[in-house]
């Protein structure tokens, strides 16, 4: 699954809000709640659909305004990555693509319809909100300014 959007805000606080994982429920829908356990590592809680699941995920490469990739490491199978585009100082293109395999017939089903599609552009809709709602400077000053090489593994080798 893929998807983009234009947001009318700098790239830095573009970035900055989209590394505030604990914010996700915001524009996340059936995201309940995201704990940050470590600068590499977040604890995930889902319900979609009534059914309610919890998993860790690892953040394999991050670069300050440009990227942030993912996977998980129990639970769900997915992974993915956002990309962070600068179009000029006020607009910022957002890609994401998602991989992950459904479990169960109703995500099955759910997948095949493209339900999940329609969700990440709900949700990127809802973030692009947010981040064009919320101050530059603000959102700027609020997030993560890390760097994590995917070049690590999990061992930190």
């Amino acid at each position: 699954m893929t998807d983009s959007i234009d947001v009318k805000a700098p790239i830095s606080a573009v970035y900055a809000l989209w590394t505030r994982f604990e914010d996700f429920p915001k524009f996340m829908g059936g995201v309940e709640r995201i704990t940050q356990q470590t600068d590499e590592r977040l604890h995930w809680e889902v319900s979609i659909a009534g059914v309610d699941r919890e998993f860790d995920a690892e953040i394999t490469e991050q670069h300050k305004d440009e990227r942030v990739a993912w996977r998980s490491i129990d639970g769900e199978t997915h992974a993915g990555v956002v990309t962070f585009h600068r179009i000029d100082d006020a607009m910022t293109r957002v890609n994401v693509q998602i991989d992950w395999k459904p479990q169960g017939a109703v995500e099955a089903i759910g997948a095949l319809l493209q339900i999940d599609d329609l969700q990440i552009g709900k949700d990127l809709k809802r973030f692009k909100e947010l981040a064009e709602a919320e101050p530059s400077t603000s959102a700027a000053e609020s997030g993560w300014d890390g760097d994590i090489d995917r070049s690590k593994d999990s061992t930190g080798n």
